[in-house]
């Protein structure tokens, strides 16, 4: 075993002091739950829950921020294939617009956790806390690099998002999407100023424009 291989176990060790903690009380069904893409200015907020098992760790699990694009779509691979269960859930532009993206994001949320194969047993989420359906519920502040759970639910919402905006550049070019993903990078304002307003754009985040 190399040293990489024993510090990649170390960390993914650490990462299940939560989900442990459930596991020895019996607690199998224990979804994590993350979101990606509350913060751009256009595209989707898109949330994920993610039930891991105790029996097959994915070593590499982080922040899904931390992990370069190539590391993050193995670990996609990894965890579709060895996750007990998990669904992805995405809140289109207009909709944000309508409610909110708080309540946008709560409503991902919420709607990955009604997709499960079941009712989930407790929740691990990372800041938000939607309380829903009486079931359990632990808030974790930095959870996705703190939980192997939270941390495969943001890899899976991370992942699904960027492929989304990919698309979208193909549809709407000029924007970069495929670059900065909706976020508000120089780039993306100046494509603006140069092009306008794409229907994909969230336009309450577009107030000082608009």
């Amino acid at each position: 075993m190399s040293i990489r291989d024993d510090k990649l176990i170390q960390k993914y060790e650490i990462m299940t002091q939560f989900e442990k903690s459930l596991w020895d009380k019996g607690i199998s069904f224990v979804a994590g739950i993350d979101e990606a893409g509350r913060g751009p200015l256009a595209g989707p907020v898109v949330a994920a829950a993610c039930v891991l098992s105790a029996y097959r760790p994915i070593y590499g699990l982080d922040d899904s921020k931390k992990l370069s694009p190539k590391k993050r779509d193995n670990l996609y691979e990894q965890i579709l294939h060895n996750c007990v269960d998990c669904k992805v859930i995405r809140i289109e532009h207009d909709e944000i617009d309508q409610i909110n993206i708080l309540e946008a994001t709560k409503k991902a949320m919420r709607l990955c956790v009604d997709g499960l194969s079941k009712v989930p047993d407790y929740l691990l989420v990372d800041a938000v806390d939607i309380r829903h359906n009486n079931i359990p519920i632990l808030p974790i502040i930095k959870g996705d690099a703190l939980s192997v759970s939270i941390a495969a639910a943001s890899i899976l919402a991370k992942v699904t998002r960027d492929r989304i905006m990919e698309d979208y550049d193909l549809a709407y070019p000029g924007y970069g999407f495929s670059q900065h993903k909706g976020y508000g990078t120089k780039a993306h304002y100046e494509a603006i100023e140069k092009y306008g307003v794409s229907p994909i754009h969230r336009r309450t985040f577009l107030k000082r424009i608009l």
